[in-house]
């Protein structure tokens, strides 16, 4: 079964995030557990939480088919000692977070070497602020979303996020996500070859690392490591690709979540993948 859903938010409390899928007929969603744009937030209350596990229970989500997403501010990858410091008891606080809302993953982007150092020694950063979050924590899949390459972004290879997780200790904590549009615009060509795209994702990572999907059409050109989501159909990727994603079998069972511009498209965006 395909679980296709959008980002929701999460104004009002977390707790309304399964409420406003509901409205969108989602299957899946994804959402931020605090305001994204600040590095920390106040506890979750007893009561939040109680009302997000009811209402996940009534509207018929599982922790499986919910992907949150962690700040943007967060830099895994960072060069500079005190800010990745910082970043790494963000990351931890997140993790924390979801498993106090009993979700089972953590989408988060894997971090950027803001030219100050290589790719490789940004890989192995990442993978020990991955390891160290993992050893402070419980339960929660780490999950590693793809790039699009764009600045000094790490991430936009399949095979950097290869490396990230074979540098993991506990490989049942690490998945990753892949963005389509991320994915199309760092080179791979999910509009004329969707299929080998993702023959290549199981050759490098393999599809048990996958976790979920960000559903993204793109406004800009095969690898033009320019990150702008576009409505699914109208943009560079066109419809091929969510073809072969809605009748493909490797993404059953994980939640599929769109980013698209404008919210009021959902709902009309969810029907479209489903009836292809």
């Amino acid at each position: 079964m395909k679980f296709i859903g959008a980002h929701i938010s999460i104004a009002g409390g977390v707790d309304n995030a399964p409420l406003n899928a509901k409205q969108i007929n989602a299957k899946s969603f994804g959402m931020f557990t605090k305001n994204q744009r600040q590095w920390y937030a106040k506890d979750i209350s007893e009561e939040t939480k109680k009302n997000f596990l009811k209402n996940c229970n009534d509207c018929g989500y599982k922790p499986e088919q919910i992907l949150p997403h962690s700040s943007y501010l967060i830099n895994l990858g960072h060069p500079e000692e005190e800010k990745l410091i910082k970043s790494r008891k963000a990351f931890v606080d997140e993790i924390k977070r979801c498993n106090e809302l009993g979700l089972l993953y953590l989408n988060f982007h894997p971090g950027t070497h803001l030219k100050q150092i290589s790719e490789k020694e940004c890989i192995k950063i990442v993978a020990e602020s991955i390891n160290i979050a993992i050893s402070e924590t419980e339960r929660v899949v780490c999950v590693i979303e793809n790039t699009s390459g764009q600045g000094s972004n790490m991430g936009y290879k399949f095979e950097h996020l290869a490396e990230i997780i074979e540098l993991v200790k506990d490989k049942k904590r690490v998945g990753v996500c892949i963005d389509t549009c991320h994915a199309f615009t760092a080179g791979y060509d999910l509009k004329n070859n969707p299929e080998e795209v993702f023959d290549k994702f199981k050759s490098v990572i393999g599809f048990e690392y996958l976790k979920g999907l960000h559903l993204n059409d793109s406004k800009k050109e095969l690898g033009s490591k320019v990150d702008r989501h576009e409505k699914i159909g109208e943009g560079k990727i066109g419809l091929d690709a969510f073809i072969y994603i809605m009748n493909s079998d490797n993404f059953d069972e994980i939640p599929m979540i769109l980013e698209t511009p404008n919210s009021e498209n959902w709902a009309q965006e969810i029907e479209l993948l489903y009836s292809l």
